[in-house]
């Protein structure tokens, strides 16, 4: 399995086509409160900009911490995520270790599912999908 990682992000100049293409390509909807994606400045006009996206922790917080089902464990870490089983309580988001689900406005979660699809839109190459490395099983 593959994950999203931002190696580059000195590249970036905060134009938001990652975002948008996540909302518009993944969840079918324009607006910035749909994207598994936000990018943010980095503290000022002249320090940069930072991507926050899901880490694709495993095991998964959020997974343990929805008390429906609605996100489970995707092989190689981070969630699938079930919308008809989501009932809106935000749980999913209180237990992200790097505040990377985002709630819309009528508190639908919004996360990274690792698809990549907005990787080719990124003008300056700041993210990237690489291939999950498994953690050695300890004994």
């Amino acid at each position: 399995m593959k994950i999203l990682t931002t190696p580059r992000m000195e590249r970036c100049i905060g134009c938001h086509s990652c975002s948008l293409a996540c909302a518009r390509i993944v969840h079918k909807q324009l607006s910035w409160d749909t994207a598994g994606i936000r990018i943010r400045s980095s503290g000022g006009l002249s320090t940069g900009f930072e991507a926050r996206v899901c880490l694709a922790c495993d095991p998964a917080p959020c997974a343990a911490a929805c008390p429906t089902g609605a996100y489970t464990q995707r092989k190689g870490g981070g969630v699938v995520m079930r919308r008809n089983l989501c009932i809106r309580c935000g749980e999913c988001a209180k237990a992200c270790p790097v505040d990377a689900i985002y709630l819309d406005p009528s508190q639908e979660p919004f996360v990274c599912i690792h698809c990549g699809q907005c990787v080719p839109f990124c003008p300056h190459d700041c993210l990237e999908m690489l291939e999950a490395v498994a953690e050695p099983v300890q004994k």
